[in-house]
C-alpha cells in the first residue's frame, strides 16, 4: 500500500459490557429485536445463553435460554408478519424464535426504555430442529418475491434455504415451521452469506468461497413448490442441488491460496446517484489480508492488501452521505475503514478480538449510531458508538481556509498577502506548532480553520494543509 494512503482513526467512544461466556464469530448482531425503531445488540453464547443489550446498560436487557450451542443469531422478519423476531441456531441444530415485542399493555419508563420482560413472558415463541452443523446465518429476500427467507449455512460446506410456513391465520399467535426450499452443495467451506442485486436487479444469494472467491446461488424454485424431503444419510441429492444451481467465481486472475478463508458483505450503499444502475456492490476479504471492492462480477474497482489477518467484514456509513465504507476487522483488532474511492482510515482495538459486527446501535441520545462491536478473547464486549468521521479523504487546509469568508481579511491583518502560498504556508506552520509565538489575533490560534470542535467525534490524523 502506497505511504500516506491509510490514517488513523481516534477519540472514539467506548461502552463496555458485561460478558461471562464464550461465542462464535457469527453468535452475534446489531438489529431492532423489539420493534420500537431503536437496534439492540444480541450476542448468544456457547452455553446456550441469549443475551440482549439495550443503550448503555452495561448488563443485558433480557436474558433467554437455548438448547445448545449458540453458533449464529439474527433479527429480522423472518415470518414475513412485519415485526422483527430474534432467531438463534445452535450447532445442534435447533432453531429457535422469540418476540420481544413488549406487550401493548406495557408502557415506557421515564427515559422511554422498555422494562424487560416478565419471567412468565421469557418462554420462546418456536423452536424446531433442523439438520445440525450451523456455521453462519442470513434472514434476506433471496429470490426478490418481497418475503423473507432463511438461509443456513453448514460447516459440511452445505447451503439450505428455508421459508416459514403459517399454520394459524391469527396474527397474535405465531404458529407454523420452517420448510425446505433448496439444498446447495459448495466446492469449499461457506464463511459468509449475502445478497446483492445482480445487472437487472433482481437480488442474487451469494455464499463465499476459499482463496477470495464466491458462488451465486440459484433460486429455482416456484411460489407453490412443496416442501422437500431430505434424506438424513445424504449430504444432497441430485433434484436438491443439481450443479447447475451453483456458479462459481474468482474475482481476479490472481492466484489465491485456495484455503484462504473469505468472508463477503453485498448490497453496499453507495447513495442516490447509481441506486438504480446495474448490479451493486459488494466487498470481499481473505485472512490472508487481501481486500477488495466489486461491482457485479467482473469489474473489480480496487483491491488492498494488507498485513493483518481478516477475519470479519462489515458495511456502515461512517460519513452520512449514504455511501456505506467497507468495514474489516483482524484477530488482533486492527480494523481498516475503506470508502469506494480507496481511501483507508484504520483503527486499533487494544485487545484481540473472536468476534465483530459493525451496524446502528441506540447506546445513547434515544437515536441509531454508526457503531462497531467488539469481542475479546477476555470475553468482555466493547461498544465503540457514535463512529462518524467528517470525511474520508485526505483534506488540503489552504483550499478549507478558502472557503471561510474572514480567510483573506485576517491575512490582511496580519500583513500576509492572500496570494503568497509560501507566507501563508509559514503562518499556518507558525500557528500550529509555535502558537506561543504568534500574535494574539492569531486567526489560527483559537480554533480550527472551520471554527468547530470536533473531540467529540472520531478524527482522521496527519491532514495534509500543503498538498
Amino acid at each position: 500500500m502506497v505511504a500516506g494512503e491509510m490514517r488513523s482513526v481516534s477519540y472514539v467512544q467506548r461502552v463496555a459490557l458485561e460478558f461471562s461466556g464464550s461465542l462464535f464469530p457469527h453468535a452475534i448482531c446489531l438489529g431492532d429485536a423489539d420493534n420500537d425503531t431503536l437496534n439492540e445488540l444480541v450476542v448468544g453464547d456457547t452455553n446456550g445463553k441469549l443475551c440482549v443489550y439495550k443503550n448503555d446498560d452495561s448488563k443485558p436487557w433480557t436474558v433467554r435460554s437455548c438448547q445448545g450451542m449458540l453458533t449464529c443469531v439474527g433479527v429480522g422478519d423472518v415470518c414475513n408478519r412485519g415485526k422483527n423476531l430474534v432467531v438463534a441456531v445452535s450447532a445442534e441444530g435447533w432453531f429457535h424464535l422469540f418476540d420481544l415485542t413488549p406487550p401493548p399493555s406495557k408502557h415506557p419508563d421515564a427515559s422511554g426504555h422498555h422494562e424487560p420482560p416478565l419471567a412468565d413472558e421469557q418462554k420462546l415463541v418456536f423452536k424446531q430442529h433442523i439438520p445440525a452443523n450451523t456455521k453462519v446465518m442470513l434472514i434476506n429476500d433471496i429470490d426478490g418475491d418481497g418475503k423473507f427467507e432463511l438461509v443456513v449455512g453448514y460447516t459440511d460446506r452445505v447451503v439450505r434455504a428455508f421459508r416459514w410456513e403459517d399454520l394459524s391465520e391469527s396474527s397474535d399467535h405465531i404458529s407454523g415451521q420452517l420448510v425446505l426450499l433448496k439444498k446447495w452443495l459448495l466446492e469449499g467451506q461457506v464463511d459468509s452469506l449475502s445478497v446483492n442485486p445482480g445487472p437487472d436487479g433482481v437480488p442474487e444469494m451469494m455464499v463465499s468461497q476459499p482463496g477470495c472467491g464466491y458462488a451465486i446461488l440459484l433460486c429455482t424454485w416456484k411460489p407453490d413448490q412443496q416442501p422437500l424431503a431430505e434424506s438424513g444419510d445424504s449430504s444432497a441429492t441430485s433434484r436438491e442441488a443439481p450443479v447447475r444451481d451453483v456458479i462459481l467465481h474468482q474475482t481476479s486472475g490472481r492466484i489465491h491460496n485456495k484455503n484462504v478463508s473469505t468472508h463477503l458483505i453485498g448490497s453496499i450503499g453507495r447513495g442516490c446517484t447509481k441506486a438504480d444502475a446495474g448490479s451493486g456492490l459488494f466487498a470481499l476479504c481473505t485472512l490472508d489480508g487481501t481486500l477488495k471492492l466489486m461491482e457485479g462480477a467482473d469489474k473489480l474497482l480496487w483491491s488492498v492488501q494488507v498485513d493483518h489477518q481478516l477475519f470479519a467484514l462489515e458495511k456502515l456509513d461512517v460519513t452520512g452521505n449514504g455511501h456505506e465504507e467497507v468495514i474489516a476487522c483482524a484477530w488482533d483488532g486492527q480494523t481498516y475503514i475503506i470508502d469506494h474511492n480507496r481511501t483507508v482510515a484504520r483503527f486499533q482495538v487494544d485487545e484481540n478480538v473472536s468476534a465483530f459486527c459493525a451496524g446502528l446501535y441506540a447506546c445513547k441520545g434515544g437515536h441509531n449510531s454508526p457503531c462497531l462491536v467488539y469481542v475479546s478473547f477476555n470475553q468482555k464486549i466493547y461498544i465503540y458508538w457514535d463512529v462518524q468521521l467528517e470525511r474520508m479523504e485526505s483534506t488540503n487546509l489552504l483550499k478549507i481556509l478558502e472557503i471561510n469568508p474572514e480567510y483573506r481579511d485576517l491575512l490582511q491583518q496580519l500583513g500576509v498577502d492572500g496570494d503568497d502560498v509560501s507566507a501563508v504556508k509559514d503562518l499556518i506552520h507558525k500557528t500550529l506548532y509555535f502558537p506561543e509565538k504568534q500574535p494574539q489575533n492569531s486567526p489560527c490560534q483559537h480554533r480550527g480553520p472551520a471554527g468547530a470542535d470536533s473531540s467529540s467525534h472520531p478524527t482522521v490524523a496527519q491532514d495534509s494543509y500543503c498538498s
